[in-house]
């Protein structure tokens, strides 16, 4: 069972914490859905400022990234490579930054709310397999500190991602 620890306000202190807590909270799952679905749940009570958190899972028969376990409101369910932000990290292997996604030619806009998003890359071996995707409806909410910390949450998750 998860226990809510006690943020202190301090990235420094609290990023530390969520990554272990990711780590204790799928410790022995062996479900993928499962695992995920806890995963966005955890990041969603976690991270301040935002308004969508979830996964996007590469599926090889159709060649495009598909809609995963989340939290927020409906989302775009079939994403192609190298379209909109989460395309491009897929496609890139690299995590995406956008501070204004009114700004990011080909945003695809799943939530009109949304202003700016993280999108981190999911590696096994050195094949992505999926991306998490981070909105907020804040401009300018994600910075390199975020994005790092999340690429360790994604550490942590690739064993529980697959293509499907």
């Amino acid at each position: 069972m998860f226990e809510p620890f006690r943020k202190s306000g301090s990235r420094e202190t609290d990023y530390p914490l969520l990554v272990s807590a990711l780590g204790h909270l799928l410790e022995g799952e062996t479900n993928s859905t499962a695992a995920l679905s806890n995963a966005s749940a955890l990041l969603n009570w976690f991270l301040d400022d935002i308004n969508w958190v979830g996964f996007y899972l590469y599926d090889k028969g159709e060649e495009q990234l598909v809609l995963g376990p989340f939290q927020g409101l409906p989302a775009c369910v079939r994403i192609p490579p190298g379209k909109g932000v989460c395309g491009r990290a897929y496609a890139s292997g690299e995590t995406q930054i956008v501070e204004d996604v009114l700004k990011f030619p080909g945003h695809i806009a799943c939530d009109s709310a949304s202003r700016s998003e993280l999108v981190v890359p999911i590696f096994q071996g050195e094949s992505v397999i999926a991306v998490l995707d981070i909105d907020s409806p804040e401009t300018g909410r994600f910075d390199e500190v975020d994005a790092q910390w999340m690429e360790k949450a994604a550490g942590v998750l690739s064993a529980f991602c697959c293509e499907i």
